[in-house]
């Protein structure tokens, strides 16, 4: 697998949205674990062979969160949007970054929640995903109902491109 991203991360809080003084931020650095492989029609999480034994028991589930990086979206201009219309729907008026789904945001973290179809040493076939090949990822999390399910819950009704607002 290529190595291609070490993310470099500084904190510039010290917790609790107290910011830190000037220059004390925290540091640390999130290295993929894998990418995504799309090849003939087939999409497959291809992970790197130092954290392959981290899938051990992976097989006991039907569905997992993918958590990449979206790399292909990582410049200034993209990272410094925080509103846009959401769905790309003029009829939707403009919402904050963190009120949708946008690939446009000031952390380019992103996730999809896949059907597993067979794993196989340290690929993992899956339904498919919304990333493109060799897109980073970053981590796995099972699907697990109990935890991953809100009860109550309200959501924008955003309009799919091209459709009018009622």
């Amino acid at each position: 697998m290529k190595n291609v991203l070490i993310l470099s991360i500084v904190l510039g809080c010290l917790g609790h949205g107290v910011a830190a003084p000037e220059g004390d931020g925290r540091r640390f650095t999130m290295q993929p674990i894998g990418t995504v492989q799309k090849k003939e029609g087939t999409t497959t999480v291809v992970i790197a062979p130092e954290f392959a034994e981290g899938l051990l028991h992976l097989d006991r589930y039907s569905h997992l969160w993918v958590i990449w990086w979206f790399d292909r979206n990582d410049n200034p201009d993209d990272r410094d949007v925080l509103r846009v219309i959401p769905r790309g729907n003029d009829a939707n008026g403009v919402a904050g970054v963190f009120a949708t789904r946008s690939q446009f945001r000031p952390n380019l973290v992103a996730m999809t929640l896949c059907r597993i179809k067979k794993i196989d040493g340290n690929r993992i076939e899956l339904d498919g995903i919304d990333a493109w090949d060799d897109t980073p990822v970053i981590d796995l999390k099972p699907y697990i109902p109990a935890i991953d399910r809100a009860e109550d819950v309200r959501t924008a009704d955003w309009k799919a491109p091209g459709k009018k607002a009622e």
